[in-house]
């Protein structure tokens, strides 16, 4: 059989390695630039490949094609892929052949990285054999070209989703499901949430979907569906005075990492999912104590003048500002800004007229968040680098203040991605710190 790969990045990448481990003849097609690290790993396997186009003779021979998640169904090239009979499969899907072991696979709009990596930290502090990946970091297709693992804990978007036929999570968690993406999904809800939902459609009797039972669209798309996967809703978080209870079992966060009422959900979420396959409580408590949590995703960066600076560039909608600003306990400087998704600032007008003193835009056209919160908020600055976000940001705060950068928006305006806007925000206040 011969196997097409469209994209080099890191899912591409990852499949067309194990496809050539197992035997296959391999083929990778990039309509882009391949960075050079991909580039040097396909050499150095031989695996044949070609960059800035698709040439169609060769991926029309293919038995089958791997589609990289960040490649709609709707671009020509697949729908005439289909038309031809040639299956159009996702990595996940292909990986997925390959492996006998327990998959814990999570999903949702928002929190999937924190939970992610949260279950992975729990099932790795006691020693069991298991990877991470997937969505985030390494793909799961290169997990398997790497090593043999009794359990993955794997990150799912609903790019990756879309391509499965038979792929299928033992443990599987939907954290929530709000408008995002909107524009992969002809800006219709229902199609995205039912993208999301994809998650379970292979699961079976004796597997587990642990979801957010007080969320509207899953709980709306749930309504007089009889599941064969076990079901259990999330239907309240207890958590109060660093105290988590979970079921009978009750946590010290203390000293914990995470913050906020939407952590605490993530956080019961993960305890929930490793507590099916057998996790014991002082085991997770051990786990809870030492969890640290991906950067970029509330992290705390430092205290300058009696100010936090927290980085949260990986709010990219709404919704993630509202868990953000919800864990705020201090009056918030908020950094907002960068290329607009389709926002609707409503859902926080209310935490932003009870917690945010000063709003500083850090785009190029902020023309929206200030129409959304002229009036409501005194004070509103425009900038266009991270080093003058802190500047105007120091004008305003006052000790016992955070200045939070949650920008509710992509970052491609300005920045290469989410991360390096994170990273540059760090930067700049770390070196306000050294000064003062």
């Amino acid at each position: 059989m011969k196997i097409v790969v469209l994209g080099a990045g890191e899912s591409g990448v990852g499949a067309a390695l194990l496809a050539q481990k197992k035997g296959y003849e391999v083929f990778v097609s990039d309509k882009g630039e391949i960075k050079r690290e991909f580039k040097l790993e396909l050499e150095k396997a031989e695996i044949p490949y070609e960059e800035l186009q698709h040439t169609q003779i060769k991926i029309f021979e293919a038995s089958e094609v791997i589609k990289s998640p960040g490649i709609p169904d709707k671009v020509v090239l697949i729908k005439e892929l289909k038309q031809r009979g040639i299956p159009v499969i996702s990595e996940i899907e292909f990986a997925s052949r390959f492996t006998k072991a327990t998959i814990l696979g999570i999903t949702g709009s928002n929190g999937k990285t924190t939970t992610t990596k949260l279950i992975f930290h729990l099932l790795k502090t006691v020693g069991l054999n298991v990877a991470v990946g997937g969505n985030i970091g390494t793909s799961f297709a290169r997990l398997l070209v790497e090593g043999n693992y009794d359990y993955f804990v794997l990150e799912l978007s609903s790019f990756q989703l879309d391509g499965i036929k038979n792929f299928r999570s033992n443990v599987s968690v939907m954290l929530n499901i709000t408008p995002d993406h909107l524009d992969r999904y002809n800006y219709e809800m229902k199609n995205y949430i039912q993208s999301k939902f994809r998650i379970i459609e292979n699961q079976k009797e004796n597997d587990l979907f642990i979801y957010n039972g007080f969320d509207r669209n899953i709980k709306t798309h749930l309504q007089n569906k009889q599941l064969e996967v076990r079901e259990l809703p999330i239907n309240e978080v207890f958590h109060q005075k660093n105290k988590l209870t979970v079921g009978v079992s009750e946590f010290d966060t203390k000293k914990c990492s995470l913050k906020g009422q939407h952590n605490m959900f993530n956080a019961t979420c993960a305890i929930l999912a490793v507590q099916a396959i057998g996790i014991d409580k002082k085991s997770i408590q051990q786990g809870l104590d030492t969890f640290v949590n991906a950067p970029h995703r509330l992290e705390f960066v430092a205290t300058i003048d009696g100010v936090d600076f927290i980085n949260d560039s990986k709010a990219t909608n709404v919704d993630a500002v509202f868990y953000a600003l919800s864990a705020m306990e201090k009056p918030v400087i908020w950094v907002v800004g960068g290329v607009d998704k389709g926002n609707e600032y409503e859902a926080i007008v209310s935490l932003v007229l009870e917690k945010v003193k000063a709003i500083v835009c850090l785009g190029v056209d902020n023309e929206l968040i200030i129409e959304a919160f002229q009036g409501k908020v005194e004070i509103i600055e425009e900038t266009q680098s991270c080093r003058d976000v802190i500047k105007i940001s120091q004008q305003y705060a006052q000790e016992g203040d955070v200045v939070l950068l949650s920008p509710a928006c992509a970052s491609f305006d300005l920045f290469n991605n989410y991360i390096d806007r994170g990273d540059q925000f760090r930067t700049a206040v770390l070196e306000r710190k050294i000064k003062d």
